[in-house]
Order: C-alpha cells, then sequence, then structure tokens
C-alpha cells in the first residue's frame, strides 16, 4: 500500500508558541523573564525543549549543560498540561489528509516529540484517528534521523516503505527519507519558510492544498 508519513511539529500543526511558552515558564521560575521570543524563536521550538533551553541560557551568558537536564523535565510537565492552548493545524491539513485517506493511501505520524505528548496533542486536535501509526522519540531505542523509526511508522500503517513518502519541515527530516530511501516532501509554510529549499527536497508544500497532486506525483 501506498503511504504517506508526517512529521508532526512544523509539518501537520504549529506548535511553536506553545512550546516557547514552556521554555519561557522554566525560565521565568528561575527569576530570568521570558527569554524567548514566540516568533522570531519558532525555528529553535521545532529542535526541541533541549534547543530552546540552550538558546535560553545563552542569552545570559550561560552554557551549562546540568541547567538544560535540570529545567528539561520541568519543561515537559508544564508543555503537557499547556500542550494546545495556542497550537493549531495548519490551514488545509485535515481536509488534505482525509482525501489522501479516501483516496487510499496509508497514513501515519513519526516525530521527535515524546510519543505521549506526541498522542495527546493529535487526540486534542481532533485527527489521531486519520493515522494509522504514531511513532515518537521514545517509541524505539533510535530517533530520526535514523531511518528505523520511519520504517515503523510505514509498517504500522500498513504500507511499504519503497512505496511511500515522508512530509516534514526540517533537515532531520529531508536525512530521515534519505536513510530511508524515500522522497521527503518540505513544507515551505514552517519558521524558515522557503529556505527549506536549500535542502533540495523532492518537493516543497507552499499549502495543503497540493498535497494530493504532489504525493500522486512522487508515489503515484
Amino acid at each position: 500500500m501506498k503511504t504517506v508519513i508526517f512529521d508532526l511539529d512544523g509539518t501537520l500543526a504549529d506548535t511553536s508558541g506553545d512550546l516557547i511558552a514552556a521554555a519561557n515558564a522554566c525560565f521565568i521560575a528561575e527569576g530570568h523573564g521570558a527569554l524567548l521570543d514566540e516568533k522570531a524563536d519558532a525555528l529553535t521550538a521545532f529542535h526541541g525543549g533541549r534547543a530552546m533551553l540552550r538558546l535560553g541560557y545563552s542569552r545570559i551568558g550561560a552554557s551549562d549543560e546540568a541547567a538544560v537536564d535540570a529545567q528539561y523535565p520541568a519543561l515537559l510537565d508544564y508543555y503537557s498540561e499547556n500542550i494546545d492552548v495556542k497550537t493549531k493545524l495548519y490551514p488545509g491539513a485535515v481536509e488534505a489528509i482525509k482525501e489522501l485517506q479516501a483516496a487510499g493511501y496509508a497514513l501515519g505520524v513519526c516525530t521527535n516529540k515524546p510519543a505521549g505528548l506526541a498522542e495527546t496533542l493529535l487526540e486534542k486536535l481532533g485527527v489521531r484517528d486519520l493515522f494509522g501509526s504514531m511513532i515518537g522519540a521514545d517509541t524505539l531505542p533510535v530517533r530520526k534521523p535514523d531511518p528505523a523509526p520511519y520504517v515503523e511508522a510505514v509498517t504500522q500503517a500498513g504500507g511499504a516503505v519503497e512505496h511511500s513518502v515522508l512530509i516534514g519541515d526540517t533537515e532531520t527530516d529531508a536525512k530521515t527519507a534519505a536513510a530511508a530511501g524515500v522522497p521527503v516532501v518540505l513544507v515551505g509554510f514552517g519558521p524558515e519558510g522557503t529556505g527549506v529549499a536549500r535542502l533540495v527536497p523532492d518537493a516543497l508544500l507552499m499549502g495543503y492544498d497540493q498535497l494530493g497532486k504532489v504525493v500522486r506525483t512522487l508515489i503515484g
């Protein structure tokens, strides 16, 4: 079965606002104030909680990895309790996914977000039932860009890797697809915008209204 696997943060949904808020909650609790900007630092948000903490601490001249390790659990706790305050699915995502589903494609999610948080978010956004698989950062011993999580996402969705495509938004997704030997589509509407073209994806998706056409072109 032909299969389409999606990244979550920055691909299906703009989660940056809630992620930045979680990091800032940690900084505020320590008396530093809000060290990150919701819009300017959105791209860092999509590289994970530790990346946000490192960036914030760097702005006050701190680079202690121990502080990052100490605050990471607090960040996850805050985020889990405030996971869908600002987060929104990108326009047209649900309609495009349902069209693929109706056309017979298997669908799944492969994210570097912890699996429990990813499951919760997809449920709260009302789209979990659209996907036959959901592989998170801690589902397997390895995470993207190792190809194993992607392969597992395709397999659990009922598809075949050789007839699959990855929809993502970062270099991690591009490297994952390359490692798995499959085409990659990168979205051009995330924080980096069309700058992701530098990664030379097989296609650049400028809106979910184009998804069906792009998928058919790449895997039939």
